[in-house]
């Protein structure tokens, strides 16, 4: 079974603003072009090699799961204080997947395979907007 992490998304709006910050910080940080984005976190998951077996990371958008980027590495690592943290390393391709409800929590958590939402694909309708659809579900009348 495939795991993966889900993690909040402080002060992004939508997923084009997610977009937008990755693409910022990935200029601030000089990244080269292809390279995968950065995600940094203080502990590093004990559960690495299932997650680097096709996990990914899910983004909770004000209160709704969102989207998820593909998981590719993990690196620990020190600051210049000397504490440890760990960059998460992901795929710059953001898939939005279909809006699931999820309360606040800190830091990161581990999300198994069977509670992910699916993806959704090109040409999927639905009867509301994407932004409606998410606020519905989020109170639960989705």
């Amino acid at each position: 079974m495939t795991l993966h992490l889900i993690k909040l998304a402080v002060g992004v709006d939508d997923i084009a603003h997610l977009k937008q910050l990755q693409d910022k910080r990935r200029k601030e940080r000089r990244q080269k072009p292809g390279t995968p984005h950065w995600v940094f976190t203080r502990n590093t998951p004990r559960r690495a090699e299932e997650l680097l077996e096709g996990g990914s990371l899910y983004w909770v958008i004000r209160g709704v799961v969102r989207c998820r980027q593909e998981l590719v590495g993990l690196d620990e690592d020190r600051d210049a204080d000397g504490d440890k943290y760990c960059r998460i390393k992901v795929r710059r391709t953001v898939v939005a997947t279909a809006p699931k409800a999820m309360r606040a929590f800190q830091g990161w958590r581990y999300y198994e395979d069977e509670h992910a939402p699916s993806d959704l694909r090109s040409g999927d309708s639905t009867d509301v907007p994407p932004d409606m659809a998410a606020e519905l579900k989020r109170l639960g009348l989705l």
